[in-house]
Parts: structure tokens; C-alpha cells; sequence
């Protein structure tokens, strides 16, 4: 099982759509799996990019809001790397947006770390609190000041 498990995992970060359909057929359990780092199929391929991974995933309703052992869900790994479009289909399928990690770091203090301008517009317009502070308490706006981004600190002035 373990050997299958480290596949299934592998086929969902390279994604390997036809593999991860097959082996969710034969073990639907595969759904819940969780790696070594407890992420869920859903936050590896959010992480990765694998859109076509995420709406198989989605289609079987798979929990949007599952944490990693770091506390990370699938949005705030799509926030890290940048992936807007799985961002735009993680939250219209009701992921919570303002989803605190272990250090208390939401997506949008993460798209502002990492300087994701249009992730950042895409949750300030569905929601985000700006007004919520990480571990070292922190801001988005006092991430995007560290940062020097101007156009995140303009975005974040004006909300």
C-alpha cells in the first residue's frame, strides 16, 4: 500500500490525470490519503499547478479546507505559488479565505509575501480581511511594506 500511495502522490504532482482517475477508481480511500507532510491530494495538486488534478478532485468533493501539518490549506499553496486559477475555482467552490496557517498567516498575507499581485485582488474583491495579523504580527499591508511593492501597498491602503 505504501508503494501505491507514494505513486498516487507522484501521479498527482506530475499531473498524471489518467493515473490518479484510475487509482481513485480502484480505491476511492485515495481521496483522503495524506502524505508524509499530511497534505491531501487537493493541496498537492493545488501546490503544483495541476488544474486538471483540482477539478477531479473537486468533482468528488473532496474538503477544501483540510490543513497540512504546517496548517496550510490548498488556497494558501496556490497563493504561495501563484496559480489564479485554481485560486478563482478554490474559492468559488467555498474555501475559506481567511484560513489561518500555524503562524497565522492567511492567503492574502501569502500573496503578498510573495508578491501575487492578481491573487491578492482576487481575494481582497472576495473578502479577505485585511485586518488580521500573523504570529509576528503582521499585516498584509505591513508584508507588502517589508516586500517594497508599492501596488500592493496601494491595493491595501485604500480597503
Amino acid at each position: 500500500m505504501e508503494h501505491a500511495k507514494t505513486n498516487f502522490f507522484d501521479h498527482i504532482r506530475n499531473g498524471d490525470l489518467d493515473k490518479v482517475k484510475k487509482a481513485i477508481l480502484a480505491s476511492p480511500e485515495y481521496l483522503s490519503l495524506v502524505d508524509d507532510r499530511g497534505s491531501t491530494p487537493l493541496i498537492l495538486a493545488s501546490y503544483y499547478g495541476q488544474e486538471d488534478v483540482v477539478d477531479l478532485l473537486l468533482e468528488k468533493g473532496v474538503g477544501l479546507d483540510v490543513k497540512d501539518t504546517s496548517g496550510n490549506s490548498a488556497l494558501l499553496g496556490v497563493c504561495f505559488k501563484g496559480y489564479i486559477k485554481i485560486a478563482k475555482k478554490l474559492i468559488e467552490k467555498g474555501a475559506n479565505i481567511n484560513h489561518r496557517n500555524a503562524t497565522g498567516a492567511t492567503a492574502l498575507i501569502y500573496a503578498v509575501t510573495f508578491n501575487k499581485v492578481e491573487i491578492a485582488e482576487l481575494l481582497l474583491a472576495n473578502g479577505a480581511d485585511t485586518s488580521i495579523q500573523d504570529a509576528r504580527g503582521n499585516t498584509a499591508l505591513d508584508h507588502a511594506r517589508i516586500q517594497g511593492n508599492p501596488t500592493l501597498i496601494n491595493l491595501l491602503e485604500i480597503k
